[in-house]
C-alpha cells in the first residue's frame, strides 16, 4: 500500500497541484489587472492546512483535499444584483466588471495551461532537442518492395523522385503519397551512390472519417533516434505548433468517440492518469516533464467545454449577456450548475468505473483481504 502511495499517488497530486496552481494562477492575474479584489486563492479543497494573507486581502491557502483549487472573487455570486454596494465595493467586484473583462479572467486559467505547456515543450526541444530518425535503413522487411529492389540494411536515402530526404519523417510522408506506383530512390552505400527504382505495394487504411484510403509502403524501418537542439526561437514556434497538434488530435478523438469509431475505452479518469504519473516518473525528468506538459494542454481544453460550471460555458453566458444587453437570470445560471455538476459526476463515474476495470482493482482488493 504505501508503494501505491509513494510510486502513483504521491506523484499524480505533486503534477495535478501544480497544473492547477497555473490554471487558478491565470484567473488570479487577469482578475488583478482588471481592478477585481481577490479574496482566496486556494490549492485543495476544505480544511486549511496552512496559509497567508497577502497586502492586497488574498488569502493564500493549502487544502486538506489536494484534488483541485479555486480563485474566491469578491462579488462573484450571481445573487448579488440589487445588495447595496459603496462605490468602491462595485470597481473590485468580478459582477460588476463588463462583459468582456469577466470573459478575459475566465478564460485566462485554460490559456495559462496552453502557455505553461508551450514553455515547458519549448525548454525541452532546446534542452534536449528535437527527435527525429535519420533516413537510415535500420532493417528490410523480407519479400517486401524494398527487399526486392536490393536495399539493405545500412542504406542511406538521399532522395525520394528527386525531392531531398533529411529524415525518415520524410520518406515516410512521400512514400504514403505515391501507393502502387514507381519511385526513384537514391541510396548511399560504403560511399557510393545507386538510382534504385521501387514499386510500392498498396496498404488500405481509414482517414479520420472513417473513409477508406489508400497508402504506399515499400517495407522499411529505422529504430535509431537522434536530437536536434533547437534555438529559443525555433524551440517556441515548435512548441507552439506542437501544443496545437496535441489539440486537434484530442479533440479528433473526441469527435470520434462520440461517433463510434474510437472506443471509450481510451479515456482515463484520476487512476488513470495516477498510474500514468507514477510510470512517467519512473521513467526520468524528460519523460516527466513531457507527460505534464501534455496533461496540461488536456486540463486547458477540457475548462473550455461548454460544460456548465467549466470556464467554457461562462463563455457562453457572457455572449448571451452581451447580446440581451443585460445579465442573465440567477434562476439561469443556478440551473445551469445542477445540469453542469449532473454531467460532470456521471463522467466522472463512468471514466472512473472505466480505471477500475482497466486497472483491475477488483482483484487487487480481494488480494489485500486475503
Amino acid at each position: 500500500m504505501i508503494d501505491i502511495i509513494t510510486d502513483y499517488i504521491l506523484p499524480f497530486l505533486v503534477i495535478m497541484s501544480l497544473l492547477v496552481f497555473v490554471h487558478e494562477l491565470g484567473h488570479y492575474f487577469v482578475a488583478r489587472r482588471n481592478g477585481v479584489r481577490v479574496e482566496v486563492f486556494s490549492i485543495g479543497f476544505g480544511l486549511e492546512l496552512f496559509g497567508w494573507s497577502a497586502k492586497n486581502g488574498t488569502r493564500w491557502k493549502i487544502c486538506a483535499i489536494p484534488l483541485g483549487g479555486y480563485v474566491k472573487m469578491f462579488g462573484d455570486d450571481k445573487s448579488i444584483d440589487g445588495i447595496s454596494y459603496t462605490e468602491e465595493d462595485r470597481r473590485e467586484a468580478f459582477y460588476y466588471k463588463s462583459p468582456n473583462a469577466r470573459a478575459g479572467i475566465v478564460i485566462a486559467g485554460p490559456v495559462a495551461n496552453l502557455i505553461f505547456a508551450i514553455l515547458v515543450l519549448s525548454f525541452l526541444y532546446m534542452w534536449v532537442g528535437q527527435s527525429f530518425a535519420p533516413a537510415v535503413v535500420a532493417n528490410v522487411i523480407k519479400n517486401s518492395p524494398a527487399d526486392r529492389a536490393g536495399i539493405m540494411s545500412g542504406d542511406t536515402i538521399l532522395s525520394v523522385n528527386g525531392k531531398k530526404i533529411i529524415n525518415f519523417s520524410d520518406l515516410r510522408r512521400i512514400i504514403i503519397e505515391q501507393p502502387g506506383k514507381l519511385v526513384m530512390l537514391v541510396i548511399k552505400r560504403n560511399g557510393a551512390t545507386y538510382n534504385v527504382p521501387v514499386t510500392t505495394e498498396i496498404v488500405v487504411d481509414l482517414d479520420s472519417s472513417g473513409n477508406k484510403k489508400s497508402l504506399g509502403r515499400i517495407g522499411i524501418q529505422s529504430n535509431h533516434m537522434l536530437f536536434d537542439k533547437l534555438n529559443p526561437l525555433k524551440a517556441v514556434m515548435l512548441a507552439i505548433t506542437t501544443t496545437f497538434s496535441i489539440i486537434v488530435q484530442t479533440f479528433e478523438a473526441i469527435g470520434e468517440m462520440l461517433i463510434g469509431m474510437r472506443s471509450t475505452d481510451e479515456l482515463g479518469g484520476p487512476l488513470r492518469i495516477a498510474e500514468l504519473s507514477g510510470t512517467v516518473t519512473h521513467n526520468g525528468l524528460i519523460t516527466t516533464m513531457w507527460f505534464t506538459a501534455v496533461l496540461s494542454i488536456n486540463l486547458g481544453l477540457i475548462n473550455m467545454l461548454p460544460i456548465p460550471i467549466l470556464d467554457g460555458s461562462h463563455l457562453i453566458f457572457y455572449a448571451l449577456e452581451s447580446i440581451r444587453g443585460r445579465p442573465l437570470s440567477p434562476q439561469v445560471y443556478e440551473w445551469a450548475s445542477v445540469i453542469g455538476m449532473s454531467i460532470i459526476v456521471i463522467l466522472m463515474l463512468f471514466v472512473t468505473w472505466k480505471d477500475l476495470i482497466r486497472l483491475n482493482v477488483s482483484s487487487y482488493l480481494s488480494s489485500l483481504i486475503k
